[in-house]
């Protein structure tokens, strides 16, 4: 087990070889690159002026953007060369001692989190949706259709998706209100209309996200499963907030659309597919897709060590208490098709990837109510109470309510990857409604 000579915090989501990427800002500087360790972040950019990245293959001067599009358009052995010197850098160790000695350099080096604000990791180019978890398409689809028609014909055969909206993708922390739309008025008779008024059935998704990285692919040319890992720049956290009743009057016949462009949330720290080696395993599928077979050009054939085991939680905070209050605990294998399936499938028919695309994996349920990743499911499309406590229940969520998302992977080596936390807090509809509509935000920070 890896240690660093900086000290990292015990219960840190953020220990030494984890090293995930993001964008921060301190008083005196701009938005730019670093990385975190254990509750410290690492100033890339200084590291560049300060020349311990002279001999990276690439122009390390990309660390002083405001954004991580140019390292994540960059090929996965530079992403490897930068977590790899700074391993170097950091390890107990190691025999480069360069930084640890330069004791007067560590002020502007390393940055105490509390003092630094976080800011998108990336500019979103496309958000898509996926809808990839086996256990959740089921239980959606009993609510609606029941258990004989649960899932539909072609879930089987590729992963089930669509576009979400980029410029709703926001930051961890950022306030979301409750959206107004189409609600159906008599959801036994549709032929009576609909109203205008308040989503009364606000929902959160559990889902995972993951940026897209390297050279676009030309327009007409579709990504293969053999490149697909090499594309995947690194994963989030991520809320795909939901409306369920506009959802509900307005799906038929394309699928979800103001239900769901309202807001995604993400966390701020990108975890690397190489911090997540060793916590590669099956799918809840088993080891194979069978019965059926995918189609060749979206068959992987390391499809039994192509899903993470990373332990993911839900937790509720009401308004005016100092308790976050669990209510899922499920795990990102509950996944039927992986990253590397979506990306393929995603691009079969010749859409060009962009570095910064973030694909979102769907809702991910476990097996077990205690394991579902929507209060849809948790309440049984509001059959039953979510217990927080005594005298305290949900069916959906209420304003005032802070949603907050929390993962982690730990394996018998003592090693422990964190993905820190998402948070949002719903606001009641209409509360920006005479705000100036220049007014900044922290998606555009």
């Amino acid at each position: 087990k890896k240690m660093s000579w900086f000290p990292v915090p015990a219960d840190s989501d953020f220990f030494f070889f984890i090293l995930p990427f993001g964008i921060f800002s301190t008083n005196n500087s701009n938005p730019h690159c670093g990385v975190a360790l254990g509750d410290h972040v690492i100033d890339l950019y200084e590291l560049y002026k300060l020349n311990y990245f002279n001999d990276l293959s690439f122009d390390a001067s990309i660390f002083g953007e405001s954004t991580l599009n140019s390292f994540m358009s960059l090929e996965r052995n530079c992403w490897r060369a930068v977590r790899n010197k700074l391993i170097d850098l950091l390890s107990i160790d190691s025999n480069n001692r360069s930084l640890r000695d330069n004791t007067n350099i560590h002020s502007i080096v390393f940055h105490e989190m509390k003092n630094v604000q976080m800011h998108m990791p990336a500019k979103v180019g496309d958000y898509t949706d996926f809808y990839s978890s086996r256990e959740h398409a089921t239980n959606v689809g009993i609510m609606f259709r029941g258990v004989e028609n649960a899932l539909q014909p072609n879930w089987l055969h590729l992963p089930v998706g669509y576009h979400g909206r980029a410029s709703s993708v926001v930051l961890s922390g950022t306030d979301i209100v409750r959206p107004r739309g189409q609600l159906q008025i008599d959801k036994t008779d549709p032929k009576k209309g609909s109203t205008y008024d308040a989503c009364k059935l606000m929902d959160f998704e559990l889902e995972m996200g993951f940026f897209v990285g390297g050279s676009t692919n030309p327009l007409g040319r579709a990504l293969t499963i053999e490149e697909a890992e090499d594309r995947i720049f690194g994963a989030v956290i991520l809320n795909d907030w939901s409306a369920r009743d506009i959802q509900a009057w307005e799906y038929v016949p394309l699928g979800p659309f103001t239900a769901k462009n309202f807001a995604t949330s993400i966390s701020p720290w990108v975890v690397t597919i190489d911090a997540l080696e060793s916590f590669r395993c099956s799918s809840s599928a088993g080891s194979e897709q069978i019965e059926p077979t995918p189609l060749p050009y979206i068959n992987d054939p390391n499809y039994v060590n192509d899903s993470y085991n990373v332990n993911l939680q839900v937790a509720i905070k009401p308004e005016g208490s100092d308790i976050a209050y669990p209510v899922s605990n499920t795990n990102w294998k509950y996944m039927y098709w992986n990253m590397k399936q979506q990306l393929v499938h995603h691009s079969v028919t010749g859409c060009n990837m962009k570095p910064g695309d973030l694909l979102g994996s769907g809702t991910i349920s476990g097996q077990n109510e205690t394991a579902y990743g929507s209060m849809l499911e948790l309440s049984w499309r509001g059959a039953k109470e979510v217990v927080l406590k005594e005298g305290m229940v949900r069916k959906f969520l209420k304003d005032g309510d802070d949603v907050i998302m929390s993962g982690y992977a730990e394996n018998d080596k003592g090693q422990r990857v964190g993905f820190g936390k998402v948070t949002g807090k719903i606001l009641p509809a209409g509360s920006y409604d005479k705000t100036p509509l220049e007014m900044d935000n922290n998606n555009n920070n």
